[in-house]
């Protein structure tokens, strides 16, 4: 039986049969969604002793509570903590949770692309395509964390991952609320509370064993190492606003910085942040800005740097049915301007100075309970560049150009909050600056299309 059993997986494995897996597994998904419904207790579920549809829609889309408990420090608890009291002062000095709000997450995944590139294979099962765990909640009455460390297969090392530690209070001004608060983390957007955001746009998961446009912004593309320190503000729940600095982190590398350093912040890069938010009974309306200006060395420590400008624009929408189903928007433009002293100096661009644009677009329905429908649409465009965009395989442009679009599908099962099963299609118009031959070596922008299956469980 379990002879039996291999060879039909290998067989359904081989790139004439793999449609086979795929409905496989989709059947395995629909058996799923008739299991009864339950409740995610991750870290902050089990703090808060609220199920997870208060905070998300679907993971990691936040709700307008999710969004509050957030920007208040993570700190909201339902649950006794231990404390105690000065015996002098009557001060209290140590209130802490009961227990270590520790949760993990695992991802599985296989993912195909329409040809495979030259010397490899046109799929890829992951097992892990990610795992993590997280120690994030209340660490005092007015602070808390939101902590990841997750094992990269590819790499295969485990380290860091995302940091948001939160110091917020209130006060009143105009005799409104004036929420206020610091925040110290590792990667500009990752303490934003709204999915248009780079870190936590849509898709909110993809194929990284199929081949991806060259050209991203610096906002986009920023790795996580770097430490940042911000203030933030949210005034009558209404405006909201942050400026926050970063300077290099990077794991990994000598201390203090040297010549082995690579992408190094000169000084610190500083990110601003305005939102005008508004929630009615059934609706919600986000618009707003943000942005990094950021000067650095591409190796080392020293000599000329590269200035990267990103100024961007966001909205979300959010709609709730009468029947709990709901419509989610997100619209994000990005606009970059390069100089680039450095990298001309060194021969690796065609021009001292470019320009990069972003748009991407996607809208959700996620249906009562179960199941989430999305699609999104994305173009980069931008200046023709012969040397940072050169011709090559897969990778390469053959007319210079980082122009890329396409348009992304998604059917999402949840059978349980803390449980999805997301299928997922990428399709590409424009890949590096063509559609047919864009590469110089006969690749077409649909050989790119990739189908990615993922499996994402929290517990």
């Amino acid at each position: 039986m379990v002879s039996n059993f291999n060879t039909f997986f290998t067989k359904a494995l081989d790139k004439n049969n793999s449609k086979i897996y795929f409905i496989l597994i989709a059947v395995g998904m629909l058996f799923f969604l008739i299991t009864p419904n339950g409740y995610a207790i991750p870290s902050f579920a089990r703090q808060t002793g609220l199920s997870c549809n208060y905070c998300h829609y679907a993971y990691p889309e936040l709700t307008s509570f999710g969004r509050m408990f957030k920007l208040n420090g993570y700190t909201m608890t339902n649950i006794e903590t231990l404390q105690a009291v000065s015996p002098d002062s009557e001060r209290t000095n140590l209130s802490i949770l009961n227990s270590l709000p520790v949760s993990a997450m695992i991802m599985t995944s296989f993912s195909s692309v329409s040809k495979a590139t030259p010397g490899a294979s046109s799929y890829a099962a992951e097992l892990p395509d990610q795992i993590s765990l997280f120690l994030s909640g209340e660490i005092t009455p007015k602070i808390g964390a939101y902590l990841q460390f997750t094992y990269d297969p590819t790499a295969g090392t485990f380290g860091l991952d995302m940091v948001d530690i939160r110091y917020a209070s209130h006060t009143t001004l105009g005799g409104n609320d004036l929420l206020y608060g610091l925040t110290l983390n590792n990667n500009p957007s990752i303490q934003d509370v709204w999915n248009t955001t780079p870190v936590w746009g849509f898709p909110y998961a993809a194929p990284g064993a199929t081949p991806a446009p060259t050209a991203s912004t610096l906002l986009q593309a920023a790795p996580g190492n770097e430490a940042g320190l911000g203030v933030y503000a949210l005034y009558d729940k209404l405006i909201y606003a942050e400026v926050s600095f970063y300077h290099s982190a990077i794991q990994g590398a000598s201390y203090p910085a040297d010549s082995t350093w690579t992408g190094t912040i000169k000084g610190v890069s500083p990110y601003w942040r305005l939102a005008i938010q508004h929630q009615w009974k059934d609706q919600y309306l986000e618009v707003g800005t943000f942005g990094l200006s950021s000067s650095m060395y591409p190796s080392g420590i020293t000599g000329l740097t590269d200035r990267f400008t990103d100024i961007g624009f966001d909205a979300q929408y959010e709609k709730t049915n009468d029947n709990g189903g709901s419509w989610i928007f997100h619209g994000t433009y990005i606009t970059e301007k390069q100089n680039l002293d450095a990298t001309f100096d060194a021969g690796g661009s065609a021009n001292a100075s470019n320009n990069l644009n972003s748009l991407k677009l996607d809208l959700t329905y996620n249906f009562p309970d179960y199941a989430a429908l999305s699609a999104g649409y994305f173009t980069m465009s931008g200046s023709s560049d012969a040397g940072l965009y050169a011709p090559g395989d897969v990778t390469g442009s053959l007319n210079g150009e980082p122009n890329s679009a396409g348009e992304i599908l998604q059917l999402t099962f949840m059978p349980w909050m803390n449980t999805q099963f997301a299928l997922q299609y990428t399709m590409y118009n424009t890949f590096n600056g063509g559609g047919s031959n864009y590469d110089g070596s006969g690749r077409n922008a649909s050989d790119n299309n990739s189908l990615y299956l993922l499996g994402w469980l929290l517990f």
